[in-house]
């Protein structure tokens, strides 16, 4: 099962688009990703029957945590098949819950450098902190690219530490992929909401993303296509952002957060015939994208024969999202670099309950929780909102408590908070108000 994870292409299912679907769509949206993937299993003509339950079912639900229950509940009764597409849905939901270590270790997808691959070393490249180095390569460009696992939020944390390096150059437009354009409230509003968009906007980091932009003052712009179709998927996504953004603006500076090989500027990962956002988009705009990815480089869990990412890892010990910087040139290293213009480099997540990369190098600081505050109800999620949001908000964090002796930490900025906990149908256990005080200089 691991290695048939492993072995999918790198378009993986958008959970909000697929929760949408019919059964008939849904077979049209495999298969188009399948069949550029030389080492993936061909996709079934068909959804099975187990799939169609599967995807009746999901949209029903009233939350995260009803989402994941199910699908722990139904994984064990699938083929390897079923499985796999149950287990990414299971690990996005676990993300959003704030399970990220357990979201890693259910969808261990591996599209990173094999071995074999011509790799940096010390004494030609330099460790450059991702931010820094990113500020200075996109000084005079117009259009940023940068990607995300959805399953990941640790591929999140690098764009919420540019945005405002970004504002402070003179970019004037975020899109974002996981929006809905019907949210018409949200600059207003100043955060996300449970139906401000897909699924993955649930998660704490991707919420301070957009409340974080707002803030700065950045013109938010969704650019999402309900198509079913992969290649037309790509091709409405990169009209959109030019419609939106460039038409209205000729002289609007854009960054982009996407998923894996949409901000690919050129043909390949889905075939040789499709083309990716980013490469229509510069053919419609002429403009070419500093295109950042960062999905190749990052921990996935113990995997047998890699030496690649260890290797990586072993010669430039890297605590934050890192850059390659060419001692000689400056320029920075990419994996593919027809594809995109860096590769960013991820520490592992470590071995806590929770990755410590969640304090955002010091911003916050942990936030004590048991299972007491389930009042006997379990599971349960734990989340910590800003004391002037509802709890509709995407929360500031949360986390999700499995067992009676269950033990956990919250990751939360200098404030006060409503600290609530709920049970999959939705109901309130528990809420207290914290105050979180400022860390020691």
């Amino acid at each position: 099962m691991t290695d048939a994870i492993r072995a999918l292409p790198i378009c993986l299912v958008n959970l909000g688009l697929l929760l949408s679907m019919s059964p008939t769509a849904l077979a049209a949206q495999q298969s188009a990703p399948a069949a550029a993937a030389t080492t993936a299993q061909a996709a079934p003509s068909q959804p099975s029957l187990l799939q169609r339950e599967l995807l009746r079912k999901l949209p029903l639900l009233k939350n995260d945590l009803a989402r994941y229950q199910y699908l722990t509940e139904s994984i064990p009764q699938l083929s390897e098949t079923d499985r796999i597409l149950a287990q990414q849905l299971l690990a996005t939901v676990e993300n959003e819950l704030g399970m990220y270590n357990e979201a890693i270790r259910d969808f261990p997808f591996d599209n990173r450098v094999r071995n074999g691959a011509e790799l940096p070393q010390s004494a030609q490249w330099q460790a450059v902190d991702a931010a820094d180095a990113i500020e200075k390569l996109a000084a005079n460009r117009r259009l940023v690219m940068i990607n995300e696992a959805h399953h990941d939020a640790h591929t999140r944390q690098l764009t919420l530490a540019l945005l405002p390096r970004l504002r402070a150059l003179g970019f004037t437009h975020f899109a974002i992929e996981a929006l809905d354009d019907k949210d018409s409230a949200l600059m207003k509003r100043g955060y996300p909401v449970s139906d401000s968009g897909s699924e993955y906007l649930h998660e704490p980091i991707y919420g301070d993303i957009v409340r974080e932009a707002i803030k700065l003052g950045f013109i938010i712009v969704p650019y999402e296509s309900d198509t079913i179709s992969t290649a037309d998927r790509e091709t409405h996504q990169a009209d959109n952002l030019y419609r939106r953004v460039f038409m209205r603006d000729p002289k609007a500076r854009l960054l982009v957060h996407a998923g894996y090989a949409h901000i690919d500027k050129v043909v390949g990962s889905f075939g040789s015939t499709i083309q990716p956002m980013a490469a229509h988009l510069i053919q419609i705009s002429g403009i070419d994208p500093l295109s950042i990815d960062q999905t190749q480089l990052r921990d996935v869990g113990p995997v047998r024969g890699d030496t690649t990412y260890r290797s990586l890892l072993a010669s430039f010990e890297p605590k934050d999202p890192t850059v390659l910087l060419n001692r000689t040139t400056g320029n920075a290293w990419s994996t593919n670099p027809a594809a995109h213009d860096i590769s960013v480099l991820l520490p592992p997540a470590g071995h806590r309950r929770r990755p410590s990369w969640l304090s955002l190098d010091g911003q916050r600081q942990t936030h004590l929780v048991t299972a007491d505050l389930c009042g006997g109800h379990l599971p349960c999620v734990v989340e910590a909102h800003y004391a002037n949001e509802p709890d509709e908000a995407t929360p500031a964090d949360r986390c999700t408590l499995l067992t009676p002796d269950g033990v956990n930490s919250l990751y939360l900025r200098a404030g006060d908070y409503r600290v609530r906990a709920w049970s999959s149908d939705g109901r309130t256990l528990n809420t207290r108000t914290i105050h979180i005080k400022a860390s020691p200089a």
